[in-house]
């Protein structure tokens, strides 16, 4: 008689990352944090991979009486849903939770799906056979995680390796010794990053790719829009090896296709893609880091709008996105608001020279609190070789949009991302279709300004979209002013009356205290 199975719980109705962090509990005492990631996120992925399989592979079993067969291979690779060989399967594996040699099936699923797909050799992790890993404690983490439905439709709609990623290095962050400048970029983000560029076709490339949360919204948007998957090639370059491997993953999970070179390596110092010239820049690279040698590049082809500092990479980054940048390509990227005003160690100087050039197409204040593991205030950068307003740039103040998920952790809106992205739009004169906009832009007070060169030079080359779009408008109440005057004077007295009371209620207080004046 086949096993039961245990109830699952839709990521819909259920906090699963809270579940994920009471795996990550079960091996807490026999190994240390950057090693019981790497397994929680190797069961992850075998369970993503099995939900969306045995979904797919039901709805065949439905349909025997009419041919299919659900272990044909053909049958799923068609549809774009990742082949699971039987014996790799989380049905198997919740079988055999456990079975002492728990970890040598674990290992053997992950070198079975390996050889499924030629992308994925030696990137899935297979450390589930080691002596120091407490077997037991293992079967109770595959039990666990066997609880978390990963499967279903609206799950798949999320980039669950990536909020799972995200959340994970969020918690050990501290018991990795890790500093705040490697992090996930939360899926609003992404989706307004998407949706300003909007990239139907071409190449797409992210120098800083993290697990892939860029190229797989990118996908989403082709598909919603009426175009098809592959329509635009990925590229994209990683140097932390777990992060690299997770993007690798998140990449075959969905059937897209990307170069994302042969090993994890660093952006500067080992371009993977020297050659690339790409239609579509998408980023959020590390805020601020001041160890990125520097000093080894300073004579780099890169750097033609001026030597970056070596105690900060955000112009280092800056400039090597617009190397490769094709004469007609878009860069959209996440950066620290300090890059925005910076004039330390030559900056400010790189920055005019971006400005003069005409580069610099739209920046975007965004709200605070948008990061898990980090709460520095961020901005959006849009630079071109090919501006469709020459000499101006659009500035858009957001930072009063959002709403707060958590006590701690604000989001971006659906008409949050409509509003930003139809204003950039508007102002660039063409929707996503390539179609003449709808409504032409207007400038909105407080919130989105095109300004020319010479304003720019005005405010000494900031680029802080606070500095011009103005006060937000106040609506008229057409209350005539001798009357609002002797309304306010009013209430203006009232509260001096209220404030009097208040002293004199402390200072008595104060006195019954023994310390009277």
């Amino acid at each position: 008689m086949p096993p039961r199975k245990k109830q699952q719980t839709s990521t819909t109705d259920l906090d699963f990352r809270a579940v994920l962090w009471q795996s990550a509990d079960k091996l807490r005492n026999n190994m240390d944090a950057a090693e019981y990631k790497h397994v929680v996120l190797g069961l992850i992925f075998l369970k993503y991979v099995s939900d969306a399989f045995e979904e797919h592979h039901n709805l065949l079993v439905e349909k025997q009486s009419e041919g299919y067969d659900p272990e044909d291979r053909d049958e799923y690779t068609s549809e774009g849903v990742f082949w699971v060989p039987a014996e790799a399967r989380w049905s198997h594996l919740q079988a055999n939770a456990k079975n002492p040699n728990i970890g040598t099936i674990i290992d053997d699923a992950m070198d079975l799906i390996e050889k499924e797909n030629a992308r994925l050799k030696g990137v899935l992790p297979k450390i589930f056979a080691r002596p120091d890993l407490d077997k037991t404690r293992l079967g109770e983490l595959v039990d666990l995680i066997g609880t978390i439905g990963l499967g279903d439709k609206e799950s798949r709609k999320q980039d669950i390796l990536g909020r799972v990623y995200e959340y994970f290095l969020s918690k050990f962050a501290s018991a990795e010794g890790r500093l705040g400048g490697e992090f996930f970029t939360p899926q609003p983000i992404v989706r307004l990053l998407v949706n300003m560029l909007a990239p139907y076709r071409g190449r797409v490339y992210d120098p800083a790719c993290g697990s892939g949360g860029m190229f797989v919204q990118s996908e989403k948007f082709v598909e919603e829009h009426g175009g098809r998957l592959g329509d635009i090639s990925v590229y994209g370059q990683e140097s932390n090896p777990t992060t690299w491997r997770l993007a690798q993953m998140n990449l075959a999970i969905r059937g897209i296709e990307g170069n994302l070179g042969q090993r994890a390596a660093d952006t500067f110092h080992s371009d993977l893609h020297p050659d690339l010239k790409a239609d579509y820049i998408l980023a959020n690279p590390p805020f601020n880091i001041s160890d990125w040698g520097g000093e080894k590049l300073k004579d780099d082809v890169r750097w033609k709008y001026g030597t970056p500092p070596a105690g900060n990479a955000n112009y280092a980054w800056i400039q090597h996105m617009i190397h490769h940048l094709a004469p007609t390509g878009t860069a959209g990227f996440v950066l620290a608001n300090g890059s925005m005003s910076s004039n330390q160690s030559g900056e400010g100087d790189i920055r005019k020279n971006l400005i003069e050039a005409d580069l610099v197409e739209c920046i975007v204040a965004l709200p605070g609190q948008l990061f898990f593991t980090t709460q520095i205030p961020v901005c959006l950068w849009f630079v071109t070789r090919n501006k469709k307003r020459k000499g101006e740039t659009l500035f858009i103040d957001a930072r009063k949009l959002g709403e707060m998920e958590t006590r701690v952790l604000r989001v971006l809106t659906d008409g949050d991302i409509k509003r930003i992205s139809d204003t950039y739009h508007a102002w660039k004169g063409i929707t996503p279709h390539g179609e003449t906009a709808p409504e032409p832009y207007q400038d909105v007070p407080g919130f989105c300004k095109s300004a020319n060169l010479t304003e720019i030079q005005g405010h000494g080359y900031v680029l802080t979209p606070g500095r011009y779009v103005g006060a937000e408008e106040v609506e008229d109440d057409d209350e005539p002013f001798e009357d609002k005057m002797r309304h306010l004077t009013a209430q203006l007295k009232a509260q001096f009356e209220e404030s009097a009371q208040l002293e004199q209620v402390i200072r008595e207080n104060l006195k019954g205290l023994g310390y009277g004046f």
